[in-house]
């Protein structure tokens, strides 16, 4: 059974439900040019966020994690699946009411200078989502955008500032100030501190977690930084081409990864520790990732996973070659499902993997324990729910 139908039916719906969502892009065609071949940039995701709760979504460049975070909000529509907000589906609302729903669910881009238009004054930016949804009160707007300022750490004196005359980090609490004016019960969280430098990433994300714990907020937060997403997610969901591939618990998918493209992005994790850098070996992923004009048949990670590789050259299994490569049959067959492999977790589903041969405690390769090794991450304080 799908994770968050369990969850569903187990308490509230979740603040936010995708279901077998996917886009496809296609380039028209023209006069002098034929038409594109067609982009699988999501392909049948469902996933789902609980109230309070923080989803990693994580994944190499290429995977498809920002368009779905789009489509959360459909600033992209889909081309099929539905999209559900708080257990109603809003896949087929008209513009003008998804408009109105959009109160709820907001977005932080990740460029923070690329969000604010240079020739406004960051006041007027903050201001500008009361007046587009008609909540604009010339008495009361604008404590409202002093009260946003400072819950975001900045100075409400300077809004009548422009961009440019602040740091990147100030500029990113701008963009979330912006978000935060509608009162939203949701915000999806584009690579919001991949642009800023580590010491002002760790402001940004205590300021987020304390806003959640104030606001009981669910956040989609987005990254290709597995060592930020550690720190601020309940759960954290793992893409590839275009699917879902690992969805766990934060200690799970740190501590006990099942699927091998989970493992190759923990094997490149920068390591802190220089004693243990020098004695790491190297990230695990062969080439790099694959096109979504041209998806692999069978386990679209088969063409990079070193675990099928190790599974077929032990034997007792069908294997056929692939270029240079023994591999599984089943990898080369047949796409994975996204399975149930695990205990349940607090928000009542259980850990998901699609893989054919997995990573399991029990049937462990030694190239995984080398990077659980290399990497030594030690447990971490838990993170309740901020719900309410």
């Amino acid at each position: 059974m799908n994770q968050s139908r369990v969850a569903s039916e187990a308490g509230p719906p979740p603040a936010l439900e995708l279901v077998e969502t996917s886009r496809v892009f296609t380039r028209r065609g023209g006069l002098f040019r034929k038409a594109g071949t067609p982009v699988r940039a999501v392909d049948g995701v469902s996933l789902a966020i609980h109230p309070g709760e923080t989803l990693g979504l994580v994944g190499e460049s290429g995977s498809g994690k920002s368009t779905l975070g789009r489509l959360a909000l459909r600033l992209v529509e889909p081309s099929s699946g539905r999209l559900l907000v708080d257990g109603r589906d809003v896949t087929e609302v008209p513009k003008a009411e998804m408009q109105a729903m959009r109160r709820d669910i907001q977005m932080v881009f990740q460029d923070p200078y690329g969000s604010l238009d240079p020739r406004v004054t960051i006041g007027r930016s903050i201001a500008e989502p009361l007046k587009v949804h008609g909540l604009w009160d010339p008495k009361d707007g604008p404590q409202k955008v002093a009260g946003v300022m400072s819950l975001v750490g900045l100075d409400p004196s300077h809004a009548d500032r422009y961009p440019h005359q602040f740091s990147g980090g100030q500029r990113q609490r701008i963009g979330i100030a912006r978000a935060l004016t509608l009162d939203p019960k949701i915000l999806v969280l584009d690579e919001p501190v991949s642009a800023l430098d580590v010491s002002i990433q760790a402001q940004i994300i205590n300021l987020l977690q304390r806003i959640q714990r104030e606001r009981r907020l669910s956040y989609l937060f987005i990254a290709h930084d597995l060592a930020v997403v550690r720190h601020v997610s309940h759960r954290i969901a793992v893409m590839y081409l275009g699917k879902l591939v690992e969805l766990a618990s934060r200690d799970t998918l740190y501590r006990r990864p099942l699927h091998p493209y989970t493992v190759s992005l923990l094997s490149a994790v920068p390591i802190a520790d220089l004693r243990m850098r020098k004695r790491r070996r190297a990230p695990v992923t062969m080439g790099e990732i694959g096109s979504a004009t041209s998806v692999p048949t069978g386990c679209r990670f088969h063409p990079r996973c070193y675990r099928a590789r190790l599974v077929a050259s032990g034997g007792g299994v069908p294997t056929e070659r692939s270029g240079d490569a023994l591999l599984p049959r089943a990898c080369l067959m047949e796409e994975p499902a996204l399975r149930a492999c695990g205990a349940k977790t607090d928000t009542g589903g259980a850990d998901q993997v699609a893989c054919h041969f997995p990573e399991t405690p029990e049937s462990r390769s030694e190239v995984a324990t080398a990077v659980l090794q290399d990497i030594g991450y030690p447990p971490i304080r838990p993170l309740p729910l901020q719900s309410a």
